[in-house]
């Protein structure tokens, strides 16, 4: 199967001939996933500023600001964190939208070391007004949701894609959370690429599990439904750091009664190299270690969310 990754270069090439507003602005990361007949149709919307992250985000504001679509792509911790200032100030404070698209994840290359993952970006974005942000869980819902986000007017979203991915797409639709399966004794919210292992781990546990694509705006109105049926006992599973969401699941049962446990990326930054699923399994979000930190926390246990 092809990544999100994969499907980014070939979406975007058709939206370039599809759509004149749309501009596409790389930092040398992805340049060569575009073949050269895009470069050749669309040498003004189709742009390299090299490896200057700064540039890239000033850029892509400079586009907005003439009525373009940016799309802005590389990996996440030089999206995000390196040139943060800029998405702060040159999009957010002028006003202007954009869509910025990430690769490499929490710690999709982990021979990069430690400057190429980035586990807080959503954290980060979530200090900053009118984000939206979706965390595709399959290459086809990338897709769809890649398209979502140039369509939306001139807001400011971010696509985040992994080489993680569970086995089969879901239908997604750019804003709510779907239930998944029913239960009665808590809901577990699995975000993007955690759903195989979340189901994997819940499996014959009496509980609801809601997908969740869209983060951002958090969907407090599915939660909130789904508690009413299956009890306030809600165990978030996000791809990115432990906890990023929590806040959100207590503002959506602040009338309530209610316990939230946050899992995902611990925030020790673990030095070896190692691969994917190892890194999977430290940080607790393999199969195996979501049963027992679920189960736990449905029996009444304290849990650390990071670990």
């Amino acid at each position: 199967m092809d990544t999100m990754r994969d499907r980014f270069a070939p979406t975007m090439t058709r939206l370039l001939d599809e759509n004149p507003r749309v501009a596409v602005v790389l930092a040398e990361i992805g340049v060569a996933a575009f073949d050269d007949a895009a470069w050749r149709r669309h040498p003004d919307r189709l742009i390299n500023v090299g490896i200057r992250e700064q540039l890239l985000i000033g850029a892509g504001a400079g586009l907005a600001l003439t009525g373009m679509r940016p799309v802005i792509h590389t990996f996440a911790s030089f999206l995000v964190e390196r040139p943060f200032e800029q998405v702060k100030l040159d999009l957010g404070h002028q006003g202007v939208g954009a869509v910025l698209v990430s690769a490499a994840a929490s710690f999709d290359w982990p021979a990069g070391g430690y400057t190429h993952m980035a586990p807080g970006d959503v954290a980060v974005l979530d200090t900053l007004d009118g984000w939206t942000v979706h965390v595709p869980g399959h290459p086809d819902e990338a897709e769809t949701l890649l398209r979502h986000a140039v369509a939306a007017g001139d807001d400011k979203v971010y696509v985040r894609l992994s080489v993680q991915s569970n086995a089969a797409p879901l239908p997604v639709d750019g804003a709510r959370f779907h239930t998944v399966r029913e239960g009665r004794s808590g809901v577990v919210l699995a975000v993007g690429p955690t759903l195989d292992a979340t189901l994997a781990a819940t499996e014959g546990l009496d509980v609801t599990v809601l997908y969740g694509t869209t983060v951002r705006p958090f969907d407090s109105a599915a939660l909130r439904a789904a508690t009413e049926r299956a009890g306030t006992d809600v165990v978030l599973v996000e791809p990115y750091l432990a906890g990023t969401s929590t806040g959100f699941a207590n503002d959506a049962l602040s009338d309530v009664p209610h316990r939230v446990l946050g899992l995902g990326v611990g925030r020790r930054e673990l030095r070896r190299y190692g691969t994917v699923e190892e890194h999977v399994v430290a940080h607790g979000l393999d199969a195996g270690s979501l049963r027992e930190r679920i189960s736990r926390f449905l029996a009444g246990a304290r849990v650390p969310s990071g670990v």
